[in-house]
This record gives C-alpha cells, structure tokens and sequence, in this order.
C-alpha cells in the first residue's frame, strides 16, 4: 500500500470496454448501491505474522478523504473509549472502478499486548466508523477456534451470506476466519460490486474477527505483457482490501504469507502461481521448507486454494504434489485447507494399496466449497478420500487443543456431514480419528436442471 500523498494517480479495476455484466449480483444497471462516500466501509481485520502483537486494519472511503487515520485503545466498559486512546495514521491508495475512484486505506499496530481486548474505529470524511473490538492472540500455546470456508465466489450476497452468519452463530468464538480462494469471482462484469457482496455478507464479523484470505484463480484477472502476450495478473483489489504480513518470497508477498497465533502456525501459499508458473512452486516449496524447518508450533496449518489431491471431475494437479507434499509430510503439518473444486471432500495421505483405517496419520487434506456454485465428483476422488460430498453448501470449524485438532464440516443448514480428530499420541507422532460413524449417506446432486455432467450448478443463475 502506497502513501497517500503519492497515490493519487488510480488503479484501474474496472473490467475491459465491451464487457457484459454478468448475472452474478443482486445488483442491477445503474445501482449505486456499492460507491464509496465520506462513511467508512469495507472494514477488515488481518493478523500480522505474530497475531500476538500485530494487526492490520483496511478500510475504504471516497477519494476525497486524504486522511488515514486510526483511533484504538484498549476495550473498557465505558463508553468513554476516545478519552484514552491513541491515534495512528497508516497508507492509502486510489482505486478505479465501474463504481468510481475510492480511496482504500490501510493501518498496522504494532506492540500490542498479548491475549487482549482492543477497540478501535477507523476514520472518514469529518465522521468515523463504529467502535469494533478485536482480541490479539495469546504468545504461547492457547486453545483457539478458527472457521474456514471454501470458494464463496458466486452470487456472494444472495447465498454465501447464510454460510458465514451461520457459522459464526454456531462458534461465536471464532479467533480467525480463512478464506481459501475465490473470494469473488472477477470475471465479466462489476468486480466491485462482487467485493461489495462480500464485505457485505461477513458485515461486522470482517472487522472484528482476523481474516487470513487465500488468494485463488479468480483473484487473477486477463492481463498483457510488455510485449502484449496474454497473462494474469493478481486484481488490485487484492493489495488494496488485504494487507497481509508481507513475509512471503520475493514477488509473493500479497498472496504468500504466515501467521503465529496462539502457539498454532498457520501457512498461505499461491497455488494459482503455482501451476501456473512451476517456477513459483519451487520458490514457494523452498521458502515454505525454511519456514517450517525452524517452526516450533504446536500445531501446523497450510491453506492454498488448489486441491493437492483433487475431488471433481477433470482435475488434478500434480505440481502440488510434486514440490509441496513432501514438505507436509517431512514437517509434521497436520491440515491442509483447500477450496478450487466445488465440492467437499476430506483424505489422508494413505500409501497406495492400504487399507483405510481410524488410525490414519496426517496431513489431513480437506476440500469445501462455502458458495453456490456446485461440481461433481470424481470416481477416482471416491477411491481415495475418506469423505466425499455434493450439492451444498458448507462451512468448517476447526477446534484446537493441545493434544487434540477437532474438525467439523457442517451445513449453511446446520447438519453435520463430516467430522474427525487429529490426536497426538504417547510418543508425539499423530493419527486421524473419524468420528462420523453414523453410516450416512453421501449427498449427491439433487438439481432438476443440472446444466452439465461436470456440474450440479453454476452459481450464476442463483443472483435472482
């Protein structure tokens, strides 16, 4: 993020001329349901590589407001917060969309208190946000909960807010959200309008519980070189909304990051630069290596929106496997949460021709999908994987004790499709226990209308 004294001159974001909106929103031609004003909006909470004493803060405004102020203090009864609290100015840039040039601000704290309830509110045009209030992590190992959802990606506000809001009703708790990719989907049509969906859908959860985003194919948009060779570059929506900790690989550092929190570690790699370029797979797998080599976390979580084994139809990709999986299995990473394929589907790291069983050692590797829009499965991602899923939508918590990983895969109704631990033993090595051992059947797609064998919905049809 760049200060605002020298960002006056916008990012464009707005799709090329000639291309159609698609039906992906509730908004309609000529809406200005989404354009920025002198109020704060889209305000989201990041941790910062050591979530204990780090935070980010972005927020956005009109292009008038110049002014990147943050008030925050420690949380008190009173509702005198402003009477003791600091006030630090941070970056911003201009960016400009089909919804007309906005200002995106970003703030970082530092040196904050661990295991600490703070508020703050971010500033605007002569007027101020709400007072939220966040927690920092805890320095050393704490019990912690944490909620992760696959691609939202299409029809965001319509179908994709009942996930979020339910998950958070059912783990108010929640420390961190993940994101694993596809966001948004940023194809044809008013991107803004699509982030507007999703800030929307998260509304005050995004400022006061930690985002960790995962960057996916859809956060890539058609590009040309120099040269005018087609490529993809990551949307600048990405920088502008997300600043992340920024101690990823040379070149990586928006999309590539980790996190220490409460004694957990938690890994975000690219995996769209991944395949894309196996280049970036091997920067990152070095990168990655280093980090975890010196990692004393008592647990360890990696997120990248490509599946290592992939669940639908048509799918696979092998440069995951070849340059990241030895890392997890070399390291001890317990999970691996991934998104990309549109449907649910949870496996081991079983060697060919074993048999499966309840004493299964991780990484566990788990796809889900949290938007509309629905793939098939594979049979040969039935072979393999423990758990297999289609047609819903889902949302995942995932519980971690100092022994004890509880992970749940649930419903945007509530109903509980998979669920398993990962427990430490005596000697300190790890195995998977299932514990969903009612017999019930897979879910498969139940649309009428499936518009193609690989798919049960678009997703797209749903912005009615």
């Amino acid at each position: 993020v760049c200060s605002s004294d020298l960002c006056d001159q916008a990012t464009s974001a707005t799709p090329a001329v000639g291309v159609s909106e698609a039906r992906n929103t509730l908004t309609r031609a000529g809406d200005a349901r989404y354009r920025s004003s002198h109020h704060p909006d889209r305000i989201v909470l990041l941790p910062g590589a050591d979530a204990a004493r780090e935070v980010a803060i972005n927020w956005r405004t009109e292009a008038g407001v110049k002014s990147t102020v943050l008030q925050w203090a420690r949380a008190i009864d009173s509702p005198g917060l402003h009477l003791a609290a600091s006030t630090t100015s941070g970056q911003s840039r201009l960016l400009d969309t089909q919804n007309g040039v906005a200002r995106h601000h970003s703030v970082r704290l530092a040196n904050l208190t661990p295991d600490t309830l703070y508020a703050y509110r971010v500033g605007g045009g002569d007027t101020w946000s709400e007072w939220l209030q966040f927690r920092t992590a805890a320095s050393d190992f704490r019990p912690f909960s944490l909620l992760y959802f696959g691609d939202a990606q299409n029809s965001v506000r319509s179908h994709f807010s009942r996930v979020v809001r339910e998950g958070f009703r059912v783990i108010p708790s929640a420390s961190l959200i993940l994101h694993a990719g596809d966001l948004v989907n940023q194809g044809d049509g008013n991107h803004d309008d699509e982030w507007g969906e999703w800030f929307e859908a998260g509304g005050f959860l995004n400022g006061m519980i930690a985002t960790v985003p995962v960057a996916g194919n859809h956060e890539y948009v058609p590009r040309k070189t120099g040269a005018g060779k087609p490529t993809r570059g990551l949307a600048p929506h990405w920088a502008a909304q997300f600043t992340t900790p920024g101690n990823g690989p040379p070149g990586l550092k928006d999309t590539v990051y980790y996190v220490n929190h409460s004694g957990v570690l938690i890994v975000v790699l690219d995996s769209f630069r991944a395949i894309d370029d196996e280049s970036s797979a091997m920067l990152q797998a070095r990168w990655l290596e280093e980090v975890l080599s010196r990692a004393k976390a008592r647990w360890i979580l990696v997120s990248h929106h490509h599946p290592i084994f992939s669940v639908a139809v048509g799918r696979d990709n092998q440069i995951l496997r070849k340059h990241w999986l030895p890392m997890y299995e070399k390291y001890g990473v317990a999970l691996v949460l991934q998104g990309h394929d549109h449907t649910y589907g949870r496996g081991t790291n079983v060697i060919e021709g074993a048999t499966l069983s309840s004493g299964l050692s991780p990484p566990v590797y788990v796809v889900s999908v949290a938007g509309p829009k629905q793939y098939i499965a594979a049979e040969s991602a039935r072979e393999g994987m423990q758990r297999i899923g289609e047609d819903m939508q889902l949302f995942q918590v995932i519980d971690i004790k100092a022994d004890t990983l509880s992970f749940e895969s649930r419903t945007a109704a509530g109903r509980l499709y998979d669920a398993f631990d990962i427990e430490y033993r005596a000697d300190g090595t790890k195995q998977v226990i299932p514990l969903l051992n009612d017999g019930s059947p897979e879910t498969r797609c139940g649309n009428p209308s499936q518009p193609k064998p690989s798919r049960c919905w678009e997703g797209t049809e749903l912005a009615r």
